[in-house]
């Protein structure tokens, strides 16, 4: 059967897509205008319309493409951008590419590929099947994150941060207490004396350099320019500092915590990964963890995202104790004393948010990575007499255990370190520490449940009411004391309820019989009073790990004095951007696995050309050194929002103007930001957080008017597929998989496992939406994506299924054009009233849908439309006018390219992509009638068919009027009669 000249196929809408594609590049039909500068179009800023700014979480290039998992939330604020321009407003839209990162490098390292020249490539692809799309972004504001001009503002950037320090009384806007101030106000604050240093570090949380904990403030006076300048850097809130972090020898690097697996191994290669404490750059995020926590409420973000926020950042009220430690000689106390003799008492300290339970704390428990452990020589040299041979490990002495398990918990990862099901292990240290609260002898162990990047390090251990120390209390035989009474039910164990106070008093204090809170509160009053424990707030939030032993990443705008090689110099803003050299070797030094005491060897290390550098910095010219760390990828995905808006300016960060039109509080107290920023919620911490602290950084610096980066955050969810795995658990190629006859599944002829997950490389399941196009084309795919379901939540792909959005869009076609003729089939004849009360009921529905992103609900109405369309033209051969303009104007955020075609065939010459959106009439939305029940002794007894608007004294008089409500009520008297209009009336007989 030959197939129709002018249907709507594949090939057709290959072609439809790619002319107005073609048309919309050549018009330039998506440029969003700015206030000021080159993208402005001269309109004065107060006669600019309202604005829309929607962004996606910009996407990594990847050498694999997309697949049509990908594009599902890039459809979707193509959806809601192409919505909102119909209805008049000015929408900045477009996308850039977050293209530094580790898979460039690694093809690079293992192919002699440099990776500018694969991940340009990469971009190229990606931004090729965007386009194919019909995504309508503005191309002008589009980058890549390696661009020049947009690595020199993101230097620029860490150098205002590096410039900054954080004043927690500075006010600030809306009432907020606490903002970053110019490192120079520091500087001249402790030259005068106006800024204690000691207090200062007290209050965020800040380690001194060696020998100014003690210093009075004439003394800091009196310090020469470089003591200063070392005391001015430990306050700063980018600064090098010798950090915790996750070493791989066998990769030569560092690694963030999200590239280390629960088995303590890198991700890529399965190397044993080690805790060490190297020279890093940081950034002071943890000053501002409360803004970060409080503000999350002003913002239109999903609740679960605040949740994870507020508890990544783990703001807790207590008390911080001091524990005096015995038994430990030669290492200096950590409070400051210095140089203490054998048998002297140094402390540590342990955050509680439940001083109370002091009474119940048993024994204390190190990190193995806790200072008073450094050096196990000042550990006791013996076991005590009456040791349990459970607390030795097999060790000969403490610091035999203590060494051993050490090197054991370097080489095991956080997670699994803090797994809940893990078995406690630790050893005795030799130490006792004295309770403050009652004087009682506690034995110190080290255990690697404990995290040196948590609290301080170190826990008093209450078994009765915390089930790890249960746990641990129990496999070491140590006693157990209540200080919570449980129900009298209880079946034992760590009773981690309410209840009253017990065991718990001393001679000065007793808080038997109080409830937790009273309890709590005058535990902390106590231990402030005596001096052991002052009040304190705590964060699970640490300081943003900063540095990346890498080739392929921003460098950073630092040098260093070859005399003063520890003090970092910032380079001046017309010295930007600092470029990567040209190597040839992309790959950090790498060492033996098991070699935990190695020192990275970063590639631009080897670069001595650039790395040594002669420069004029003011002081005439000198030789300096290079920083060799490069910026974590990270660093460009925190600040591109202001990029999109002034893309072109090479003299500003961002004009104020413009930010202020596309970013700033619309309300008095409002943050501002981007109107809607999607993408998934695997970036819910990370990305976020970082983006947030840079944000409100330069929010501080007066350099943004907007105190937040994204005012609403939408999560889509996923597009999932079938996958397949062998017999040895190994996945294969989900399009090479057959389907048998008796429903098993087969792999070149052997069987294979079905399972369902997300699409994606790794499950080697993914579907090309280039395969899409070819087959269907991309308003087929967009619609089908649309109409899958929520868009909030995972949702399957069926291949199969994508035909049913296109033969949506085939019937959608024959209301305009004869497939056989190409003739156009409409009627300028005024519609019937049920056409156009469809037509009417459809714009209200899917107007409330697209409000609310229910795309997959618009979808339905529409095609409910399309199918009374089609049954209407059977009967008339032609469709009028007045229903298909509105039909075609609603379906072009979803299908833009058959809706353009249409549009032009109904005669219209313009782009229809500025259009106004259709408008429902509410006579036409409204129901002809509604059914009124009438109720008679509190039965219904009667039904009668009304105008929906019918006022409540008309019903009345309607129904009374009814001959069978008379009939009904016949000899009876009407004590009341009740009427909710239009649905009930009820008559009390």
């Amino acid at each position: 059967m030959t197939e129709a000249p002018h249907r709507y196929t594949a090939a057709m809408a290959d072609s439809i897509e790619q002319h107005w594609q073609q048309r919309w590049d050549a018009e330039g039909t998506f440029a969003a205008v700015n206030p000021t500068g080159p993208l402005s179009d001269g309109t004065p800023p107060a006669d600019l319309p309202e604005k829309t700014f929607i962004m996606d979480m910009f996407p990594y290039p990847s050498g694999k493409g997309l697949h049509v998992g990908h594009p599902l939330g890039y459809i979707a604020t193509d959806v809601v951008a192409r919505h909102h321009r119909m209805l008049g407003r000015n929408v900045l839209y477009t996308m850039g590419y977050d293209a530094f990162g580790l898979p460039a490098e690694q093809y690079a390292i293992a192919t002699g590929t440099h990776p500018r020249i694969t991940t340009e490539e990469n971009v190229a692809t990606m931004g090729r099947q965007l386009h194919r799309l019909g995504l309508s972004h503005d191309p002008r504001r589009s980058f890549a994150t390696t661009d020049p001009e947009f690595m020199k503002w993101t230097q620029w950037i860490f150098l205002r941060i590096f410039d900054s320090w954080y004043d927690p009384d500075a006010e600030n806007a809306d009432g907020i207490v606490g903002r970053a101030r110019p490192v120079s106000e520091l500087r001249d604050g402790l030259h005068s004396g106006a800024i204690d240093p000691i207090a200062l570090a007290d209050r965020l949380n800040i380690e001194l350099p060696a020998g100014w904990a003690g210093r009075s403030a004439d003394e800091v006076r009196a310090a020469d320019d470089a003591e200063l300048e070392e005391l001015v850097g430990a306050f700063r809130l980018a600064y090098v500092s010798d950090t915790s972090v996750n070493w791989c020898p066998g990769l030569g690097t560092v690694l963030a915590n999200e590239e280390v697996t629960a088995e303590g191994r890198s991700e890529r290669g399965n190397f044993p990964v080690f805790k060490r404490r190297l020279r890093q750059w940081n950034m002071r995020i943890t000053a501002y963890a409360d803004r970060l926590i409080d503000d999350l409420d002003r913002m239109d973000w999903p609740e679960s995202v605040r949740s994870m926020q507020r508890n990544w950042i783990g703001r807790s009220h207590g008390a911080q104790i001091a524990f005096p430690v015995q038994g430990l000689a030669g290492t200096p106390d950590p409070n400051g004393t210095p140089d203490p003799v054998e048998g002297a008492s140094p402390t540590f300290e342990v955050f509680t948010t439940r001083a109370d339970t002091l009474f119940g704390a048993t024994f204390c428990v190190l990190s193995p990575e806790h200072p008073l452990l450094a050096d196990v020589d000042a550990l006791p040299a013996d076991w005590p007499s009456d040791v349990p041979a459970s607390w030795t490990d097999g060790a000969a002495s403490p610091r035999e255990a203590v060494a051993a398990y050490q090197a054991r918990a370097a080489a095991t990862g956080e997670e699994e370190r803090t797994g809940e099901d893990r078995a406690k292990t630790g050893v005795f240290t030799g130490l006792t520490a004295i309770n403050p609260m009652d004087g009682r002898e506690l034995p110190v162990f080290t255990a690697d449940y404990v995290l040196m990047g948590y609290g301080t390090g170190a826990i008093m251990a209450v078994p009765a009411e915390d089930e790890r120390d249960f746990d641990f209390a129990t496999a070491y035989e140590l006693p157990v004391i209540r200080t919570v009474q449980p129900p009298e039910d209880f079946p034992g164990g760590a009773w981690t309820g309410d209840g009253v106070k017990i065991n718990s008093a001393n001679a000065e204090l007793d808080l038997n019989g109080m409830d937790k809170d009273e309890a709590k509160t005058r535990a902390t009053e106590y231990v402030t009073e005596k001096g052991f424990g002052t009040a304190r707030t705590t964060y699970r939030l640490r300081d943003w790990l900063f540095s990346r032993q890498r080739y392929w990443g921003e460098p950073f705008p630092i040098v260093y004095d070859v005399e003063q090689p520890e003090v970092p110099i910032a380079l001046p803003t017309q010295m930007l951007p600092i470029e990567l050299p040209e190597v040839t070797d992309f790959s950090p030094r790498t060492f033996d696995p098991l070699d935990a005491d190695t020192e990275p060897q970063t590639p631009l290390s080897r670069a001595e050309d650039w790395v040594e550098v002669e420069l004029d910095l003011g002081e005439g010219p000198r030789r300096y050194r290079r920083e060799t760390n490069t910026m974590p990828n990270w660093a460009g995905s925190s600040w591109y929002e202001l990029r999109y808006i002034d893309p072109t300016d090479t003299e500003q960060l961002v004009d104020p103007v413009n930010e202020q039109y596309w970013l700033g509080p619309r309300t008095p107290g409002g943050v501002g930001g981007v109107d809607l920023y999607v993408g998934g919620v695997e970036h819910a911490v990370l990305h976020l957080l970082y983006a947030r602290f840079w944000h409100k950084v330069l929010f501080d610096r007066g350099d943004v008017s907007s105190q937040e980066p994204f005012h609403r955050l939408f999560n889509q969810g996923y597009i999932q597929a079938y996958a397949y795995t062998d017999a040895r658990g190994v996945y294969v190629p989900a399009e090479e998989v057959v389907a048998e006859a008796d429903g098993t599944f087969t792999y070149h002829g052997e069987p294979v496992t079905q399972e369902y997950g997300k699409m994606g490389k790794s499950l080697k399941n993914s579907v090309a939406p280039d395969d899409m196009y070819a087959e269907y084309g991309a308003d087929t795919l967009r619609v089908y994506e649309m109409s899958m379901g929520p868009l909030d939540l995972s949702r399957p792909w069926e291949t199969r299924a994508v035909v049913g959005s296109q033969r949506f869009l085939q019937r959608l076609w024959r209301l305009v054009v004869d497939e056989e003729t190409g003739a156009l089939l409409v009627s300028e004849d005024e519609a019937p009233l049920p056409t156009k009360q469809a037509v009417h009921r459809t714009i209200d529905g899917v107007t409330r849908d697209m409000a609310e992103m229910q795309f997959n609900t618009a979808i339905s109405k529409l095609i409910e439309l399309v199918n009374h369309l089609t049954k209407a033209l059977a009967g008339t051969g032609s469709s009028p006018r007045e229903a298909l303009e509105p039909l075609v104007l609603m379906v072009a955020p979803f299908a833009p390219h058959i809706a353009e075609e249409l549009w032009s065939r109904l005669g219209h010459e313009q782009s229809l992509a500025r259009e106004s959106y259709p408008v429902a009439d509410p006579q036409l939305v409204k129901a002809d009638a509604v059914t009124c029940v009438v109720q008679i002794k509190g039965k219904v007894r009667h039904k009668v068919e009304v105008d929906p608007e019918i006022s409540e004294a008309d019903l009345e008089a309607l129904v009374m009027a009814e001959p069978r409500v008379q009939q009904l009520i016949d000899g009876q008297t009407v004590r009341k009669v009740i009427v909710r209009a239009p649905k009930v009336v009820n008559i009390v007989v």
